[in-house]
C-alpha cells in the first residue's frame, strides 16, 4: 500500500519532466509559446452552443470562428484526432485533422499535452455522434502547462488541496467557477437594488486607530511613519454613522471585514460584509429592506424563484418572514420566561437548563441570549427576525420606549444561523457614552471582546443624527445560501489556510 501512495506523486515528477524537456525543445527550434503576447478570439463555446442547438448532425454551418482555451482531453486516432477545449464559458469539441492542419502542425499538436492553453481557427460543424465541434484549420499552442492536472482533485480527501490551489480546483471541477460567478451576480444586484432606492456606495477606513463598534479580537498593526499601534477594522459601522450625521442620509459600504476569532464552516478570519444606513427609518425599515434584498438576490440566481434547498432543508424565501421576540422564543422551547425574572432566578434556570453562566452577577439580560443560543438558534430553519434584544449586549442599539431593557434590534436567522444583524440606531450621544463606558469597564476587568470608548464618534453624536435604522448583512453566508454550499471556504476564492508544513 505504501508503494501506491508514493506512485502518483513519483508519476507526476516524471510527467513534470517530460513537459519541461518538450518546453526545452519547442525554445530550440524556436516556438517558444511564451513569446506569443496575444492570440485571436471571436466565439465562445456556450455562445456557440446556444446558437446551433438546433443544427442537424454531419452539417456543416460554414463559418469560421477563432476559440483561445485549455486543452482538457485529446484522442490521437492517426490522423486525425479529437480534443476537448475549454474557455471562459464552458466546452467545446475540437476535431484536428492531418490533411487540413499539415503534417509538422499536426505532429506539433501530438506533442501538446491536456493542460496546454491553445488557440484555434476553424469551422463550427456537428459530428456524425451529434457533438457541437469545430473543425481545426489553424491551431497554436500559446502557453505550455509544466505541471499534469490531477485525475482526482474533486474527490473529498482533496479538499484542502482544492482550498490551497484554487486555480486548480477552478481548472478541473467547473462548478466551482460556477458559485463565484453566482457570487458576483449577488454582489452586483446588491447594488443595483440598494442603488436604486437612492442609496450611496461609499468607503471608509479599514485601518483604524482602535477596535471600534463591535464585540470582537482584532488584529494589529503598526504604523511606522506616525509610530502608532494600528488595527484591521471589526465592522464599519461607526464611520458610516458619521455619515449619516454629515447629511448622507442613505450610505453603504461593501467590505472586507477582519476578525482574529475562531474559525470553522461558518467563519473566516476576513469575510465581506455590506453595512447600511438610512435616515427617518427603524429597525423595522431594516427588516423590510432585508426582505427586499434577498428576495432580490434569490430571483436572480434562482430563475426568478424564491424557494431553495440548502443542505437538504427546503427554504421559503418569499417576504415577509417571522418575526419573534428573543425572549418568546426561548419560552417557547424552554418554558422558562427569562425577562420575568430576578438576575438571581435568572442565573438559577440557566443552571437548572446546563447553560453555563460564568460570570455569577451576570443579569437575566446578559443571560437570555446565551440560553437562546444553546437552545433556539440551530432550530429556526425558515427565515425568522428575532427581535427586541437585551440592552446589555447591544451597546449601539435604541432602548424600547415601552422597555428600556430591551432594544430595537433584530438579527436574521435562516438554516440555523444569524444572517443579519440590525438597530434602530442609538443617536442619544449621553446615553451611547455612558454605553461606551460600561463595555469598557468590562474590558479593564478582562472582557477582551468589549469595546473602547470611541470618543470621536460620541462628538459627531453630539451634533445630531436623525433617527436611523441600520443594518449588516453577511456576503459570504448569503452566496453560502444561495448557492448550496456548506462552508464559507466554498464561498471565498482563497480562504486563510494554515501554510503546508
Amino acid at each position: 500500500m505504501e508503494q501506491n501512495k508514493q506512485s502518483a506523486p513519483q508519476n507526476a515528477a516524471s510527467e513534470a519532466a517530460v513537459r519541461r524537456q518538450k518546453l526545452a525543445d519547442l525554445k530550440a527550434a524556436g516556438h517558444d509559446p511564451f513569446t506569443i503576447t496575444k492570440c485571436k478570439q471571436d466565439a465562445f463555446s456556450a455562445d456557440l452552443k446556444e446558437e446551433y442547438k438546433d443544427l442537424p448532425a454531419e452539417e456543416d454551418t460554414g463559418r469560421m470562428v477563432s476559440l483561445a482555451g485549455r486543452m482538457m482531453s485529446k484522442r490521437v486516432m492517426g490522423k486525425a484526432s479529437f480534443a476537448h477545449l475549454r474557455d471562459a464559458k464552458g466546452d467545446i469539441q475540437i476535431f484536428v485533422k492531418r490533411d487540413l492542419l499539415g503534417d509538422e502542425a499536426y505532429a506539433a499538436f501530438k506533442k501538446m499535452d491536456v493542460g496546454d492553453i491553445i488557440a484555434c481557427t476553424g469551422e463550427v460543424f456537428r459530428t456524425k455522434m451529434g457533438e457541437l465541434s469545430v473543425r481545426v484549420h489553424e491551431l497554436t499552442l500559446v502557453s505550455k502547462s509544466l505541471l499534469p492536472l490531477p485525475e482526482k482533485f474533486h474527490g473529498l480527501t482533496d479538499r484542502e488541496a482544492r482550498y490551497r490551489q484554487r486555480y486548480v480546483d477552478l481548472i478541473v471541477n467547473p462548478e466551482v467557477k460556477d458559485t463565484f460567478v453566482k457570487r458576483s451576480q449577488i454582489l452586483k444586484e446588491i447594488r443595483a437594488y440598494l442603488d436604486e432606492k437612492g442609496f450611496l456606495e461609499v468607503d471608509t477606513p479599514i485601518l483604524t486607530p482602535f477596535e471600534i463598534g463591535a464585540s470582537a479580537r482584532p488584529f494589529y498593526t503598526h504604523h511606522n511613519t506616525l509610530d502608532m499601534d494600528m488595527v484591521l477594522r471589526i465592522e464599519t459601522e461607526l464611520y458610516l454613522k458619521r455619515l449619516i450625521v454629515g447629511g448622507m442620509d442613505r450610505v453603504y459600504e461593501v467590505g472586507r471585514i477582519f476578525r482574529n476569532e475562531g474559525m470553522d464552516p461558518k467563519h473566516n478570519p476576513e469575510f465581506t460584509t455590506i453595512e447600511l444606513y438610512q435616515a427617518y427609518t427603524d429597525y423595522k425599515g431594516m427588516m423590510e429592506l432585508a426582505e427586499g434584498v434577498i428576495d432580490h438576490c434569490c430571483k436572480a440566481v434562482n430563475g426568478g424563484r424564491t424557494k431553495i434547498t440548502y443542505q437538504g432543508s427546503e427554504i421559503d424565501l418569499t417576504a415577509p418572514f417571522k418575526r419573534v421576540t428573543m425572549n418568546d422564543a426561548v419560552r417557547e422551547k424552554t418554558g422558562v420566561d427569562f425577562m420575568s425574572l430576578t438576575d438571581e432566578q435568572a442565573r438559577a434556570e440557566a443552571k437548572r437548563l446546563g447553560v453555563e453562566v460564568e460570570d455569577k452577577t451576570a443579569t437575566a439580560g446578559k443571560i437570555l441570549p446565551m440560553v437562546f443560543d444553546a437552545f433556539v438558534e440551530d432550530t429556526l430553519i425558515q427565515p425568522t427576525f428575532v427581535i427586541d434584544y437585551p440592552v446589555e449586549i447591544s451597546p449601539l442599539s435604541k432602548r424600547k420606549p415601552d422597555d428600556p431593557r430591551l432594544t430595537e434590534r433584530f438579527e436574521l436567522f435562516i438554516a440555523g444561523h444569524e444572517y443579519a444583524n440590525a438597530f434602530s440606531e442609538l443617536n442619544d450621544p449621553i446615553d451611547q457614552y455612558e454605553r461606551f463606558k460600561a463595555q469598557a469597564a468590562k474590558r479593564a476587568n478582562g472582557d477582551d471582546e468589549a469595546m473602547m470608548i470611541d470618543e470621536t464618534f460620541c462628538t459627531a453624536l453630539e451634533y445630531g443624527m436623525p433617527p436611523t435604522g441600520g443594518i449588516g448583512l453577511g456576503i459570504d453566508r448569503l452566496v453560502m445560501l444561495l448557492t448550496d454550499s456548506p462552508t464559507i471556504r466554498d464561498v471565498l476564492l482563497f480562504p486563510t489556510m494554515k501554510p503546508n508544513p
